[in-house]
């Protein structure tokens, strides 16, 4: 399995979270998983500024594309794209920073 972190900050910092807010978040993660994906668990945990992700997939051969990091981006950015709960609360995420295949 493998984990990935992963934030989103928030369009209005300080405004804080609110009930329900990370479930939330994670059903619509959930709504746009696809089987792809690999998507076996997610939790996630607001903050002033952003939301926390942690989320738990299937581990692949290192030589399929895209790895861990790659498919988190794209169930996020999908999500965030058509959920109207993460568009209107959170900022687009940025892209991942590149890593190095050699540094596991």
């Amino acid at each position: 399995m493998d984990v990935v972190y992963a934030s989103l900050k928030r369009r209005h910092p300080g405004v804080g979270a609110q009930d329900g807010e990370a479930a939330e978040a994670v059903d619509a993660l959930w709504a746009h998983a696809q089987p792809a994906d690999g998507l076996q668990h997610a939790t996630a945990r607001p903050l002033d500024d952003r939301i926390d992700l942690l989320l738990y997939f299937l581990s692949r051969d290192p030589s399929d594309q895209p790895d861990a990091v790659g498919r988190a981006h794209s169930l996020i950015s999908r999500s965030h794209r058509t959920s109207s709960v993460l568009h209107r609360r959170y900022q687009a995420p940025e892209p991942p920073e590149a890593t190095d295949p050699t540094d596991r």
